[in-house]
């Protein structure tokens, strides 16, 4: 059974936007960048995996609809998030004659978004962009919210900017051409949503985890739409993470860490995040936040998904350092979001020397 096009609207005054998730999407886009008063020239960032899979299809649907459409290839991978790649695509635009009206799209997952959005807010102080999330981590997650930036070789995301797309679009049949590991990953942030938000939804993820990895679409739908309104109404909230918006790193403390003292080799983003909830849980139970049969749960799904949960011995100081070049960190304190139970999560500052303890079990 096929569901019609779920719309998730971003409150944010003049840069509300919404977010339409619907299998087949993929190739209205040139309606969509119409609606928006949108013409001329616009660019697509991608990768050359996913240029090969849905570079034509997507061009075609932007050149029927009068667009004049140029292709913009990076390499994918979390290694492609840097200055030099961003000013790259920076140097096509200036090559292509962009103007303020011209328009790019990045069609991928949350790398091609991240660097995307931050070429975007940079070339003539700021044209507009458009998500069209091709992963589950971007349907659920990266895609919304106007993060954009790239990595810094002491951190994950260091450069970047606070800069909302004009749409997202979230096709869900692009998802059946993940690969395995892609695929659950992604469900790192799903899991992450019911943790800090929502019970009910946690609950609903336990009992139709086996129908969501099969890829039955209206479960599909269900999770990505579901994330959507939690981290929307969250955006709305609080834009530029200057409180609220802090639940939403939950898993990301500890995952960051990770994938920076990895140098970004070892995991994929998911996997790290799934790694730091599993220990951001026993952290919060180490601190008695959280009840042991809180953590329990959180580890069985995460089990279930077949996501990695162990985290490999690493020496406290580096893994602190590490910890401390997070984006946030304030006044010199790392800040934790921790749970209390599902469903409700409390950011909290970290003591080293408590941290410490509960480390060395991990050594």
């Amino acid at each position: 059974m096929t569901r019609s096009n779920e719309i998730v609207k971003v409150g944010l005054g003049k840069r509300s936007y919404d977010i339409v998730i619907a299998p087949g999407s993929l190739h209205r886009m040139g309606a969509y960048l119409q609606g928006l008063g949108l013409s001329g020239k616009v660019g697509v960032v991608t990768n050359p995996a996913l240029a090969r899979l849905y570079g034509a299809s997507l061009k075609q649907a932007l050149v029927k609809a009068g667009f004049t459409c140029h292709l913009i290839s990076i390499p994918e991978g979390e290694r492609t998030k840097t200055l030099r790649w961003a000013s790259s695509i920076v140097d096509e635009l200036v090559k292509h004659r962009f103007e303020r009206r011209s328009a790019l799209v990045a069609l991928g997952g949350g790398v091609i978004g991240d660097i995307t959005g931050f070429a975007a807010s940079m070339y003539l102080r700021g044209i507009p962009f458009i998500q069209v999330a091709t992963t589950l981590v971007a349907q659920v997650d990266s895609s919304v919210g106007g993060k954009t930036g790239v990595n810094h070789p002491s951190g994950k995301n260091l450069i970047g900017a606070f800069y909302q797309p004009a749409l997202v679009v979230s096709d869900t049949n692009t998802l059946r051409t993940l690969p395995k590991r892609e695929w659950l990953a992604g469900m790192a942030e799903v899991i992450k949503y019911g943790v800090i938000a929502d019970r009910r939804f946690f609950a609903f993820l336990e009992d139709r985890m086996e129908h969501i990895l099969d890829m039955r679409e209206t479960d599909v739908q269900t999770v990505v739409k579901r994330c959507c309104e939690i981290k929307a109404k969250v955006v709305a909230k609080d834009e530029r993470e200057s409180g609220l918006r802090r639940i939403l790193n939950y898993g990301h403390t500890i995952g960051h860490a990770l994938e920076a003292l990895s140098r970004y080799r070892k995991y994929i983003h998911g996997e790290a995040v799934a790694i730091g909830m599993v220990h951001e849980a026993h952290l919060a139970h180490h601190l008695e936040l959280c009840s042991a049969a809180a953590v329990d749960r959180q580890c069985a799904l995460i089990r279930r998904t077949g996501l990695p949960e162990r985290m490999p011995a690493h020496n406290f100081l580096k893994f602190w350092r590490a910890m401390g070049h997070d984006k946030k960190v304030a006044g010199g304190t790392i800040y934790c979001v921790l749970p209390r139970s599902i469903g409700r999560v409390q950011v909290l500052p970290l003591e080293p020397r408590v941290v410490r303890r509960w480390h060395a079990q991990f050594s």
